[in-house]
C-alpha cells in the first residue's frame, strides 16, 4: 500500500520544487549536525512551526532508519497503530517503510498493531517527512500513531522500542511529533509549556506525563514525547536541549490566542 499525502498544499507546498526550497531554507542553522537519539518537533503548518522544526532537523544527523511517532488527532484506528509495510508518498517522492524495525517493535509490545487507518488523514507525522527526506536520501521510515496511552504503557513501549532498536545494530533516530499549548494567551502558554519542557530536559517521561495531564497542558503529543523519552533513556541518553520555542502569534501578530511550538534534541 502507498499512503498518499493528506495535507500537502495546506500545511506545506504541494509542488516538489517549492517544497524542497522551503524546507532547505528552514533547515539553515549555524550549528553543525550531530548524532542524536531522539528529537521533539512540532507539526503545524510550516508558516507557523516550520522554523522550529528546521532548527531541530538542521542540527541533527538523520540516519537511514527513523522511527516517527505522533498523536492520533482523528481517533480512527488502533491505539498504537504502526504502518511499516509499503510506502508513503510526499511531493518529494516515495519513502520506503521499515518492516524490520516495525516487526521488532511488535515482537516486544503486543499492543502495537499494524493499522493503516490511523495514518490515513493524520498530519502530525506527515509534516515531518519532507524534512527527513531533505536530510536523508535513503530514508527507511517506521510511522507509529498513538492515542492517549497511560503512563505505564508509555514507559513499557519506550523500553520495547529501545530493545527493538538495539537489536538492529545500527542507528535509529526517534522523532516525536507534538505541538505545545493550544489556543491560550502567549504568556500563559509559555508558563505552562516551561513546566513540560522542564520535565523533557530532565529526561523524565513519567513526570512529563503526570505534569501535562495534571496541569491540563494542551500538549497534543505528550504520549509520543513520553515514549521517546523513555526509549532514549533506555538507549543511554544523558541530556536534552531546547533548540527553539515559538508561537503562532509571532506570525499572526495576535498573541491573545496562540498555539505554541517547541523543538528539542536528546542525545
Amino acid at each position: 500500500m502507498v499512503r498518499q499525502p493528506a495535507v500537502a498544499g495546506r500545511f506545506y507546498p504541494a509542488q516538489a520544487e517549492a517544497l524542497a526550497a522551503e524546507v532547505d531554507r528552514l533547515l539553515q542553522t549555524d550549528q553543525p549536525p550531530q548524532p542524536a537519539l531522539a528529537v521533539i518537533c512540532p507539526h503545524a503548518g510550516y508558516v507557523f512551526s516550520g522554523r522550529v522544526a528546521g532548527q531541530v532537523f538542521g542540527q541533527v544527523s538523520v540516519p537511514r532508519r527513523v522511527l516517527l511517532m505522533g498523536p492520533n488527532h482523528s481517533g480512527m484506528g488502533r491505539p498504537a497503530a504502526l504502518m511499516s509495510r509499503g510506502q508513503w508518498r510526499t511531493p518529494l517522492g516515495l519513502i520506503n517503510l521499515d518492516d524490520q524495525l516495525g516487526q521488532a517493535i511488535m515482537d516486544r509490545a503486543a499492543y502495537v498493531e499494524q493499522d493503516d487507518l490511523a495514518h490515513r488523514n493524520e498530519h502530525s507525522l506527515e509534516v515531518q517527512t519532507p524534512f527527513l527526506q531533505r536530510r536523508q536520501a535513503h530514508l527507511l521510515l517506521t510511522p507509529l500513531c498513538l492515542a492517549l496511552l497511560g503512563v505505564q504503557h508509555c514507559l513499557d513501549l519506550g523500553r520495547a522500542i529501545a530493545e527493538a532498536i538495539a537489536s538492529l545494530g545500527e542507528p535509529v533516530l526517534i522523532v516525536a511529533s507534538t505541538d505545545m499549548s493550544h489556543y491560550i494567551p502567549a504568556a500563559q502558554a509559555k508558563a505552562l509549556d516551561e513546566l513540560a519542557i522542564e520535565r523533557i530536559m530532565a529526561l523524565d517521561a513519567e513526570g512529563l506525563h503526570h505534569t501535562v495531564l495534571g496541569r491540563g497542558i494542551s500538549m497534543c503529543g505528550v504520549v509520543p514525547t513520553a515514549v521517546a523519552l523513555a526509549a532514549a533513556v533506555a538507549l543511554g541518553a544523558s541530556r536534552a536541549r531546547l533548540a527553539a520555542y515559538a508561537n503562532s502569534g509571532q506570525v499572526t501578530g495576535d498573541e491573545r490566542e496562540v498555539v505554541a511550538y517547541a523543538g528539542l534534541i536528546i542525545d
